[in-house]
């Protein structure tokens, strides 16, 4: 499981970065500011949760198998692929069908560093 973590935390951060220059040089001149800003944002949460994403393997390596960490780890990479994926088609001009799509993926972080919490407080480090 750390291994397809790690894989994903670092597939995340690549293209966060990549999709942040492509915003910044490519998006610049042809999205309105509101919904370049509105980029920028889904690309900021999807690299807070890349590196949130590297902890948790890093604590898995750390301390083994921890469930709580395992699902944190699944539920940033839903929060992302939700949160950040529909925000990135709201800006681009996907369908407005995306925009209820946007909080489901806010809940799934909340939902992963609440089980963060639980394992912080089950580990007792």
């Amino acid at each position: 499981m750390g291994q397809w973590l790690l894989f994903c935390a670092a597939l995340s951060g690549f293209l966060a970065v990549g999709l942040g220059a492509f915003a910044a040089h490519g998006l610049k001149a042809r999205l309105a500011p509101e919904m370049l800003a509105v980029f920028q944002t889904g690309v900021q949460y999807q690299m807070y949760h890349a590196l949130a994403l590297l902890g948790v393997v890093a604590l898995l390596k750390f301390v083994g198998h921890n469930i709580w960490l395992q699902t944190g780890g699944i539920l940033f990479i839903i929060g992302t692929l939700l949160f950040s994926g529909s925000l990135y088609g709201l800006a681009l001009g996907g369908p407005r069908l995306l925009g209820p799509i946007t909080p489901l993926g806010g809940v799934c972080f909340l939902l992963g560093w609440l089980s963060l919490l639980v394992a912080a407080i089950k580990l007792k480090l």
